[in-house]
């Protein structure tokens, strides 16, 4: 009874089952550690290192200097652009933009991804949505210089397609204030509607096909069973998108604004990534510490907003990310 007590306590089982020191897993499996150390080393220098450098909004920084500034500053930059009407310009353009692009953009490859569900044909939908989603891998500077030469009002295909054909004279749309949300909307929606309705295809197709016959037992036609169906099922989903997607609202896409922005269309174009940009990088004084101090208030901004909207999602609709 001795014996076999002392054996308990020891651990029951063969010893293949016992718990192996870690150094006879890093031999016996060195392959999988070394593919997992590539995305950790990775996220190590770019992603969790470069958050030590926001050390500079609250220090001064000079060139040649080491790369965390020669003395402590406190708020002084946060009160600086907090009282700049260009940073508020660039702050109201940024959540227009942002708001509007959300609006259009985010319902969008939900309709998508619901109409590429009813089509029965399946070559016609593996088709349909292989082209739409080709136009992701097309460079955003390709989508620009595109768009540029098509709304030329020096022999552009759709100026000269609105002159022929409606009488309106030519005009340089990608100058004109009026015209540069619209387009920015609409370059946003041909490029990316078929890419993010992946997500909501691939969450359709885990819907079980029992839910779709008890559906047509009870007499739903094909739009009653979309509207009360597939959308209450792909519902947490669409919720955690949502919630990503707000919390990504100030980022528009720095690259295509750029490339869209001209001195004429500044007033509505110049947003926040636009306006470090100038600050920090394009302005002779070399601001990298008042750059830095604007974009940790638009991280913090950023935060605010997706811990808000997650916890409106888990209070109202069940569903969160965390």
């Amino acid at each position: 009874m001795k014996g076999k007590s002392r054996e308990n306590r020891k651990g029951t089982g063969t010893p293949a089952a016992r718990r192996m020191p870690w150094r006879h897993y890093l031999a016996q499996y060195w392959q999988f550690y070394v593919m997992a150390a590539v995305p950790l080393v990775y996220f190590i220098l770019f992603k969790w290192m470069p958050v030590l450098g926001n050390v500079l909004a609250f220090r001064r920084y000079r060139p040649l200097t080491g790369p965390y500034g020669v003395s402590w500053v406190g708020f002084r930059y946060f009160e600086q652009f907090l009282t700049q009407p260009q940073f508020w310009n660039a702050f109201r353009n940024t959540l227009i933009l942002a708001a509007l692009n959300l609006a259009v953009n985010f319902p969008l490859p939900i309709l998508f991804a619901l109409l590429l569900n009813e089509l029965r044909a399946t070559r016609l939908r593996k088709t349909v949505q292989t082209v739409s989603f080709m136009p992701r891998f097309i460079s955003t500077v390709v989508v620009v210089s595109t768009l540029a030469q098509l709304l030329s009002p020096s022999g552009g295909l759709i100026t000269r397609l609105l002159k022929d054909w409606f009488g309106v004279a030519p005009v340089y749309y990608m100058n004109e204030p009026e015209y540069f949300r619209p387009l920015y909307i609409a370059t946003d929606a041909w490029q990316y509607t078929g890419w993010s309705a992946i997500v909501y295809v691939a969450a359709i197709a885990g819907i079980p096909n029992d839910l779709y016959e008890a559906a047509r037992i009870d007499g739903a036609n094909r739009f009653q069973q979309a509207l009360h169906v597939t959308l209450p099922s792909i519902l947490p989903t669409i919720m955690v998108m949502l919630i990503l997607k707000i919390g990504n609202l100030l980022s528009l896409g720095f690259e295509k604004v750029l490339l869209m922005y001209t001195p004429a269309n500044s007033s509505v174009s110049d947003i926040i990534d636009t306006y470090v940009y100038r600050v920090g990088l394009q302005s002779t004084a070399n601001q990298y510490s008042y750059a830095t101090a604007i974009g940790l208030f638009s991280g913090v901004i950023g935060l605010i907003l997706v811990s808000s909207s997650n916890f409106l999602s888990r209070k109202l609709s069940g569903e969160s990310i965390y």
